[in-house]
């Protein structure tokens, strides 16, 4: 029993290692290539590890575009969409589970059953909105639909659904009325819940490419996505450069995973204790 309790924990460390390598692979070659010279991408095996190392791509994407402009615009954006969604999303959350109104779980299922919609579906729509509201080619119609989210609200009703209404009321009979349980009480306490929310808002908005690609027409209004894709063409491709905006975007996404990692590990404990 105790020889295939170890053979079952060596089979499971080698599937997750097999697995850390696929999720890896490509980030080390995008970064490996990112210090090759343009010349000697593909001449080599594809994990030569160039010495020394060539930096002149990073410097050349400043010049090929106003990375910084782009980079900015994309922060802001995404910064304001993680901040609106975790506001929408606590209230909203909130909302859902602790205050009792008519109708509460049928809206909620309703408003839940728009995850299964797919994004593609609503494009067209949202655009006419945009175009009615005279917010095409501008920043708020990336903001402004992205600020609620559907899966945000189920996470943090979930985890709101956790406390007990004990605790509410006995809140109640100190005098806190429901605005202040949500503040004092409840958001301090769902701070892993909200990173974790954050993290993922922010990544999602970063990453996003479609749908600034067809809101926004000013060159001084792209994100970085949409700046990266300008660097590929039909007959020409200058992989290093790619590469290191692709490294340089990357970037910030996993500095804020480091930091926000403690809060992942946390939320995953929350949730296992709620039963």
């Amino acid at each position: 029993m105790k020889r295939k309790l170890i053979l079952r924990n060596i089979l499971t460390h080698l599937l997750l290692l097999a697995g850390a390598i696929v999720m890896v692979t490509p980030f080390v070659w995008s970064l490996l290539t990112s210090f090759k010279p343009a010349g000697e991408v593909f001449k080599r095996s594809a994990f030569w590890i160039p010495w020394p190392l060539d930096f002149a791509s990073y410097i050349e994407i400043l010049d090929c575009l106003p990375f910084i402009k782009y980079t900015l615009n994309t922060f802001k954006i995404a910064t304001l969409v993680t901040l609106g969604q975790m506001a929408t999303c606590s209230l909203a959350g909130y909302a859902f589970a602790k205050i009792p109104f008519p109708g509460r779980e049928k809206l909620f299922l309703a408003y839940i059953a728009t995850l299964m919609i797919p994004g593609a579906v609503v494009m067209i729509p949202n655009f006419i909105v945009m175009r009615n509201l005279g917010w095409v080619d501008t920043h708020t119609a990336l903001i402004i639909p992205a600020i609620g989210s559907a899966y945000g609200t189920f996470m943090m009703r979930q985890f709101f659904l956790s406390f007990p209404d004990e605790l509410e009321d006995a809140a109640k009979l100190d005098g806190c009325s429901p605005p202040k349980f949500y503040w004092y009480i409840l958001l301090p306490n769902a701070q892993p819940i909200l990173a974790t929310l954050g993290v993922m808002a922010f990544q999602g908005t970063w990453n996003d490419f479609q749908w600034p690609l067809i809101i926004l027409n000013s060159e001084s209004k792209r994100t970085l996505q949409i700046g990266l894709s300008f660097l590929t063409s039909e007959f020409h491709t200058d992989w290093t450069i790619l590469m290191a905006g692709s490294v340089l975007t990357i970037l910030p996404i996993i500095i804020l995973f480091f930091f926000a990692q403690k809060y992942f590990v946390q939320s995953v404990k929350l949730t296992g204790l709620k039963g």
